[in-house]
């Protein structure tokens, strides 16, 4: 199936600490590849802001896309915005940022539990590590930022299962977080926000989307329309890499639009 109006909203250049390619780089790849809008949305992980000179790479961030959408007007949507990593961590920072920077659109995501590293970097296959219990922690913490609110769309909602079932292969009863999750989505509907369906997952060894498409199918019974979709790419090789099977998946299970925001307000545009 083709579709007209490819856009990836989830995107990472070398403004990220695992980045690789500039925003110039990446927005002559997005129009090679017939995309119609991206959104640059470099780390930020507001639990070391300062420590570890996100605080730097920000304005960096922010006034090298600036210049993209002029380079771009008329060929591709460049949209200015940041992945907030662990906001509720730090919310007199985060807060104060998002009342500073005039982006487009702002991810909001969890990657470590507090005092804790990050998922990617933890042995799953350690008896010590109660991966259940974390990720139950996780979810608990997801819906604290689906509270708080601040962002426009909520990123890989299951991302600890990248690991902890793509790299480790353990066993995960999904059913047992069934009432957390749902109480995630009735927030971010609630709240008028985004789910954001990234699609990293189709080309890692998990093979799936996050969420996956039982849960994408739960928000859209729940009542949830804004949705997003982005490749999560810090290679310009994986520029958008599964949307095609995003989109795909999103008309099955109920959705026509896909949300693209620009001055943190979203448009919806049609999948077909």
């Amino acid at each position: 199936m083709a579709f007209k109006h490819l856009v990836d909203l989830h995107t990472h250049t070398d403004n990220s600490f695992d980045g690789n390619h500039s925003v110039m780089f990446l927005c002559e790849v997005a129009c090679d590849r017939g995309l119609r809008a991206i959104a640059f949305t470099d780390h930020l992980e507001m639990d070391a802001f300062y420590r570890d000179q996100f605080d730097r790479t920000a304005l960096q961030a922010y006034f090298e896309v600036a210049k993209a959408k002029a380079v771009f007007q008329g060929k591709l949507t460049v949209c200015n915005g940041a992945e907030l990593g662990q906001a509720i961590y730090d919310r007199a920072t985060s807060e104060a940022l998002l009342q500073k920077m005039n982006y487009d659109f702002v991810l909001g995501s969890i990657h470590n539990l507090p005092q804790m590293q990050d998922f990617y970097y933890m042995d799953f296959d350690d008896p010590a590590v109660d991966y259940p219990a974390l990720l139950r922690q996780y979810f608990e913490t997801e819906l604290a930022l689906a509270e708080w609110g601040q962002f426009d769309a909520l990123a890989h909602l299951t991302y600890p299962l990248r690991y902890i079932v793509g790299n480790y292969h353990k066993p995960v009863e999904m059913r047992a977080y069934a009432e957390l999750i749902d109480a995630i989505l009735e927030t971010l509907i609630r709240k008028d926000k985004a789910l954001k369906l990234n699609t990293a997952g189709l080309r890692q060894p998990i093979g799936v989307t996050s969420p996956d498409e039982s849960i994408l199918r739960r928000y859209r019974e729940l009542g949830g329309q804004l949705l997003t979709i982005g490749s999560d790419a810090h290679f310009a090789a994986d520029l958008g890499a599964g949307l095609e099977e995003g989109y795909e998946l999103a008309l099955r299970c109920g959705f026509e639009c896909i949300a693209l925001y620009q001055h943190r307000t979203p448009t919806l545009i049609p999948i077909l």
